[in-house]
């Protein structure tokens, strides 16, 4: 899918699996079609630096954005237009957001270290801050119930927050050697593992209500970008610094641990 004008540092598919949304350096967003891969929207345009993380709304009718500009614009994923204010507040860059199971509710991370969870109905924080990573906040994920938020950090660990009350229920989590830079509840109702990658190569999965590592670390890449769970719960994709996509069988891989 071309059309950006630098790297595109985030993408997200809508719920239905109908459209892919695409972040980039070159300070815009684009909606394509994820089946014939046609440009349906965009670019949009209102960020004034880079777009670092871009993620779909639950119903798939707003898409949320962060930005090197400090900021968070939402826009309707249908027309383009940007939907309200943004969503100002953070000291630095917006590195990674999403949204609640619900969409009532959007976590952000920033380079400074702190989370902030904003009320989508009256676009103001509502936590804020909560506790602070000891480096910036590059991937940021609700649990499947809404009731929890996973954040990988540049100093290598994992939290988990409790979504209502903002305060720390696991962590830091400690084994990385390197900035964590992807974060994933498992899609079970309460999301009872998560998955993490780094930029020390490795993939971790840890039981999402003990600090234990259920399977890993495992050499991955050269540095791991990006990691999710399939649907299914049983695999886990993951993108690297290597320019490889990789499916890992976790089932097979506990079993053998």
């Amino acid at each position: 899918l071309q059309g950006h004008d630098s790297s595109v540092s985030s993408v997200a598919v809508s719920a239905d699996g109908s459209r892919i949304a695409s972040g980039s350096w070159d300070k815009t967003i684009r909606i394509w079609n994820a089946v014939t891969g046609e440009a349906m929207v965009g670019p949009l345009m209102g960020h004034t630096d880079v777009v670092f993380s871009v993620a779909f709304s639950p119903h798939g009718k707003l898409l949320a954005s962060g930005s090197r500009d400090r900021s968070i614009r939402l826009w309707d994923s249908e027309t383009g237009q940007q939907e309200g204010q943004p969503l100002l507040g953070h000291s630095d860059s917006v590195w990674s957001v999403a949204f609640s199971p619900n969409g009532e509710r959007i976590v952000s991370g920033c380079q400074d270290g702190i989370l902030k969870i904003w009320d989508m109905n009256t676009r103001q924080t509502i936590r804020e801050p909560l506790e602070v990573h000891d480096g910036s906040v590059m991937a940021v994920a609700y649990s499947p119930d809404g009731r929890r938020i996973v954040s990988g950090s540049y100093n290598s660990t994992i939290r988990v927050w409790d979504a209502q009350t903002g305060e720390t229920v696991l962590g830091p989590l400690r084994g990385h050697t390197a900035p964590v830079t992807s974060v994933a509840f498992s899609p079970d109702a309460t999301g009872s593992r998560i998955v993490s990658g780094s930029y020390d190569g490795t993939i971790r999965i840890w039981d999402a209500q003990t600090r234990r590592t259920v399977v890993g670390p495992w050499q991955a890449h050269v540095g791991v970008l990006s990691v999710a769970f399939m649907p299914d719960g049983k695999r886990v994709v993951s993108g690297g610094d290597d320019n490889l996509v990789k499916v890992w069988d976790v089932e097979a891989m506990e079993a053998n641990a």
